[in-house]
């Protein structure tokens, strides 16, 4: 898809009753929830490595990376399968979602920046907003969600 498109695809998910999304190019592949093997020393939302065709990709909780309460898994929870670029590598990630919903289109004239609370607040990783007829639609940029040291850790934890 050119970039130049008025529209960009994104798949939306959500965490508890807010709506996020990540640009489909990303996203490998959708999966069902199971449970991760535990790496012993990593930061509580580093679940674990899930094999993945084969490969071991590690499987964070996002809803804990955000500050929210860990994942309590139910029959619509789902492991996102990404494929995170970053500056110098393309990390795989399988990150938790309380549920995926679609694939869907964002015009990109309807994609607002960050909201200004007035004080500073860690919003780096959020690329734009978007408003939907029941509320929003927060776009994360997980490439800067994941700090330097988180994705070294993350990337060194795949290798063990």
């Amino acid at each position: 898809m050119a970039t130049n498109s008025i529209e960009a695809q994104f798949v939306t998910f959500s965490l508890g009753d807010e709506i996020f999304a990540v640009p489909v190019e990303v996203v490998r592949e959708i999966l069902d929830h199971e449970e991760a093997f535990k790496i012993p020393n990593g930061p509580d939302y580093l679940l674990g490595l899930r094999d993945v065709r084969g490969q071991g990709v590690p499987t964070i909780d996002l809803r804990l990376k955000l500050g929210l309460s860990k994942t309590v898994p139910t029959p619509h929870t789902r492991v996102l399968v990404l494929d995170v670029p970053l500056a110098d590598r393309l990390l795989t990630l399988g990150m938790v979602a309380d549920r995926v919903f679609e694939v869907t289109p964002f015009r990109r004239d309807k994609i607002e920046a960050a909201p200004d609370i007035g004080i500073h607040w860690n919003s780096e990783y959020i690329d734009g907003v978007v408003r939907r007829e029941n509320g929003f639609v927060v776009i994360i940029n997980l490439a800067r969600l994941l700090s330097k040291e988180d994705a070294a850790m993350i990337a060194s934890r795949r290798a063990a």
